[in-house]
């Protein structure tokens, strides 16, 4: 049995065989070859600007028996855990032991099938919090971070809406970011201000950046931010 990693990322003078070679190998010395994808994207993530991450799909396509990946992360729903691939095999699995020990439940059921619906209507942009955040456009990023400045009524040396990036994730698209617009806030001691905001309700988690306390846009849903807003004045208030 060939198991194959690919959610890590190695930079310099690197080279990775293809997953078709790794198949042919495989087949040819009767061994099965499982490819532990990590993120499991069933979208092509290099139309958002972002590294080509390989598909679900493309990798049985490449010639692996067994694919196995994340049903959080790209996949957009709760943590779970899939294997996908041949028919034979898949029954196989199903005949093992462990499978009662390790089965998930009902409401973790219902949350997969809820996810991947979207994808069979085609409006996994929409209604997907992190493929609504990936495919955010800047435009639309930076009517948001205006608008909260402009909500909280602070002046242009306490608040500006400036350039930055947007970390993607760490097992899926390890060191890729995208670029954003961000609030970012001046105040007297930003990591006190920060802690207040974690302790407040609902929390919210913010970074500092050259002693400014930035808020990004990407990383907040629209329909939350209302209550953002209201979380910085209590924060402010204080």
């Amino acid at each position: 049995m060939v198991v194959h990693r690919s959610n890590f990322q190695l930079i310099g003078f690197t080279h990775e065989p293809a997953l078709e070679e790794l198949a042919e190998l495989a087949h040819r010395r009767g061994v099965l070859l499982i490819d532990d994808l990590g993120s499991g994207t069933l979208i092509d993530t290099a139309q958002f600007g972002l590294q080509h991450e390989p598909t679900v799909q493309a990798r049985i396509v490449a010639g692996a028996d067994l694919v196995c990946f994340s049903g959080d992360k790209l996949l957009g729903g709760p943590q779970a855990g899939f294997i996908v691939g041949r028919r034979e095999l898949i029954e196989r699995l199903e005949q093992q032991p462990l499978l009662r020990a390790l089965r998930v439940d009902k409401i973790t059921l219902a949350g997969i099938e809820t996810t991947l619906r979207r994808y069979q209507c085609g409006d996994v942009l929409l209604h997907l919090p992190v493929w609504r955040s990936i495919s955010m456009s800047l435009e639309e990023i930076e009517g948001r971070a205006q608008a909260w400045k402009e909500q909280l009524g602070l002046g242009e040396e306490a608040a500006s809406v400036r350039d930055a990036r947007s970390t993607v994730g760490g097992g899926s698209l390890p060191g890729m970011t995208l670029p954003t617009r961000a609030l970012c806030l001046k105040v007297d001691a930003p990591d006190a201000f920060v802690r207040r905001l974690r302790e407040g309700e609902p929390p919210v988690v913010a970074r500092i950046e050259e002693d400014l306390v930035v808020l990004d846009p990407r990383t907040v849903m629209p329909h939350e931010d209302g209550q953002l807003v209201r979380s910085v004045r209590a924060a402010l208030r204080e």
